[in-house]
This record gives structure tokens, sequence and C-alpha cells, in this order.
């Protein structure tokens, strides 16, 4: 048993824009990190500070520079790490098919990732975040209009805009007790606020900013709001660092330092799962959506947009494959408290079961894909004899055709399927 916890070092080398970070480090750490070096540089990797960085990136890791930058994994120079012999290996010792596979398949079955080298990227000194929240309703055709619009727009925006969709169900009133369907566009600009409103207001003029809407903080005061949600749009003026303070659900101004905790703020229990989305989803798509989340205690959906750089990236590059023609990655959630009573978790999990067989025909197909970094038993698992013909019926939908090339590396680092698990590449011998 290793305690990744503890191998929580990082060394950032500015005058090249690079960074040495230990795979314990969690990704608060390392933009922590790196903001007290520079204003101006950054990684592009997830929105979560609690999430650590050796998993994280070896399964890709998308975030709100993701259309700018690439995945985190594709912006990994170098790795150490420990193979089936106990030898500790740099991208020179281990080859560049072990590095190929480290970068996407999921670092825990080639070995122990210790290390990465990562590269830096540029930020501009200001930059914008924003959200704006409407109601899913079928009734308002400029909210589903501006929907419409997003789907259209999100995934060939200009790269330095990004903006992604949080469909979650919010109280309609002060007791609580009524609730609708909440639609956020949740966005970064890497420019500044003139910029932001004068290129928002061309792709999304709907959404209405001036900017003076991003020097003023808004009330979050909800209580006796009689037309919800209360808060229809804010915008920020911040540095990227205040940008991923933003993200993770803390004040723009709270001190960097919060990103340091480790502790997740989360319920006790979740079930997710995710797809990629080819093709805007209709009308029908969105009210099957919006009748599923009012059914459900506390659902979420996270849709980010692709396109950018993503486009610019072959499929066979880095094990992670869904690259040109993917317009959106899906996440799937639900969450529940602490309960002893396994009726009630059955209860959440058919819910997402559900909702996962009536989304089938909106998403890609051919395989029906999915993200390794949100791994789903339901998807498939290895067999009790690991075998390769088992794992492609869930390999292929994490990996698609890259699936065998990582089988094929596994046969040559690992032959006697050392490092294994539900979920870890099978062994595929030359």
């Amino acid at each position: 048993m290793i305690l990744m916890s503890n191998l929580n070092r990082t060394k950032i080398d500015l005058p090249r824009e690079t960074a040495w970070i230990q795979t314990g480090v969690s990704l608060g750490q390392l933009y922590y990190e790196i903001q007290t070096k520079s204003s101006v540089h950054a990684f592009p990797a997830g929105l979560y500070p609690s999430v650590g960085s050796g998993g994280h990136i070896s399964g890709g890791g998308i975030g709100t520079l993701t259309r700018k930058y690439g995945l985190a994994s594709d912006n990994v120079l170098d790795a150490r790490i420990i193979n089936v012999n106990g030898t500790i290996l740099d991208r020179k010792g281990m080859g560049e098919d072990l590095f190929w596979a480290l970068r996407g398949g999921g670092g825990s079955s080639f070995g122990v990732i210790l290390a990465w080298k990562l590269r830096l990227v540029r930020v501009p000194p200001e930059v914008t975040a924003f959200s704006v929240r409407r109601r899913l309703e079928f009734d308002k055709l400029e909210n589903l209009g501006l929907l419409e619009k997003w789907q259209g727009n999100a995934y060939r925006a200009p790269d330095e805009l990004f903006v992604r969709l949080l469909v979650q169900t919010a109280p309609d009133d002060d007791s609580g007790e009524k609730k609708f369907v909440q639609v956020t566009y949740n966005g970064l600009f890497l420019g500044p606020a003139e910029r932001f409103v004068h290129l928002v207001n061309r792709t999304f003029p709907e959404f209405n900013f001036t900017v003076g809407d991003c020097l003023n903080r808004p009330e979050n005061n909800n209580n006796g709001c009689p037309n919800r949600p209360c808060v229809k749009k804010e915008c920020f003026k911040v540095s990227w660092i205040q940008s991923v303070l933003y993200f993770s659900g803390k004040k723009p101004d709270d001190p960097p330092e919060i990103l340091l905790q480790k502790k997740a703020n989360m319920f006790n229990f979740h079930k997710g799962t995710s797809d990629f989305l080819k093709a805007p989803v209709p009308a029908e798509g969105w009210r099957m959506v919006h009748d599923a989340m009012l059914r459900e205690e506390q659902p979420m959906i996270i849709i980010d947009p692709l396109g950018g750089k993503m486009d610019r990236i072959s499929e066979d590059k880095t094990p992670f494959p869904h690259r040109k023609g993917n317009l959106f990655n899906v996440q799937y959630l639900t969450y529940w408290w602490v309960n002893n009573n396994e009726s009630e978790a059955n209860k959440h999990l058919k819910w997402m079961r559900d909702l996962r067989e009536k989304t089938k025909p909106y998403v890609a197909k051919s395989p029906r894909t999915a993200y390794i970094n949100y791994k789903d038993l339901d998807l498939g698992s290895n067999d009790a004899n690991f075998s390769y013909s088992q794992g492609k019926v869930w390999g292929e939908k994490y990996f698609k055709d890259n699936f065998e090339r990582l089988a094929r590396v596994k046969g040559k680092v690992d032959p006697s399927n050392f490092f294994r698990n539900e979920l870890s590449i099978p062994v595929l011998l030359q």
C-alpha cells in the first residue's frame, strides 16, 4: 500500500515554463504553487482542487483551458514511474510506447507513477469568469433558443472562450418544497472584461453583459425572491488563480490558500457516468432530461464544450481518442447522504441507469463512448481471467481503437499483469 498523498512536492522552473510535480500533489496545490511564482502562467487541468494529479492527468484531464491548450495529459513532457521490476524510469528509460500509454490510458495499469513533468501555459494577467442562469422551461422560447444557440456555438467559439453548461435542480420557493430545473452557462474568457463583453454579445447576445456587470458583485440572497433564479448573471474581472477559486465554488476574493485543502466538499455517496455528444440534443431530449431531474433529489449534469485545440490533435496522439467530431463531454451525477438502507442506494443507482438508457438516442454511437476519468463499472469490467476479449467490451468505450495499442504496451511492460484492477488494461502479447 502506497499513500500517494505523501508524494506532494513541486518544483517550478519558470524560465523554462515547466514544473515537476509528484503524483500526490492535488490540483489545488499545483495551481497554488504556480501562482506563487507567476500571475501569467497556469496549467490546463480540472476544476476541483482536491483531485489528485496522478490519476487526473493519467486519464486525460478536462478543464477551463482545454479548448485553448488541450488536456492535462497533452501537456506532459516527462514522467517517472516504478515498473514491475521495481526500477524507476523516466521518459528516456521507459521508451515512447509506455510514455504514450501513461498520458490518457490510466497510469495504474503499467506501474506506479511517481511524478510528472508539465508544460506550463500562458494566461493573461486579467481573465473574465461568468455565469448566466436560466430556467429550463419549454413555454419560453427565449430560454430554449439560448440553449439551442449554446449547443451550436460553444464548441466552435474562439479558443479563448470556454462556456460549459450545468444542469441541476434548485428550490423554487423559500420553503424548498418546490423545485425547478436550472441551467447555468458557466464560463471563462482568457482576456479582459471589455474584450469579453464585445465577443460574448456577438456570440450569445442573450447574456446581455456590460462591462459594468463585471465590476459589481451581485447579491446572492434568494430570500423573498419571486422569480428564480434570483441572480441571473454575474461576471468577474479576475486573475487566473481567482478564476480557479470561482470555478471550485469559492469566492474570487477568497485567499488562494483555500486551494491547499484536500478534503472534498461532497456528499458521502455518489454515482457518476459519462458520454460524448457529436450532435446537439433536440428539444425532446431536453424535455426528457427536465422530467428526469425533477424525479431525483440531488442530480447534476455537467456538459463541457470541446473543439478548439482538441480538434487539432489526432485521435491516436495519446490514448484519449475523443477529439475532432466530439462537440461536448457529458458527466451525469447523483448524490445522496450516508444511509445504511440498501434500498435507498439502489433507488439512486436505478435513477442513474434509467437516465443513461434514455439518453442513448442523443449521444455518440458505435461505440457509445465514455471518459476514463469518470469510471463506471456499469459499462463493463474485467473478468476473473483479465482476458483481452472481455476487456474490449469496456475498453473500446473509453479508448476506441487505442485500446489495442494500450493492451500491447501492457503485454510488453507488465506481461504477468501484476498491476491490475477492475478497469486495468489487460495483457495482449505480441
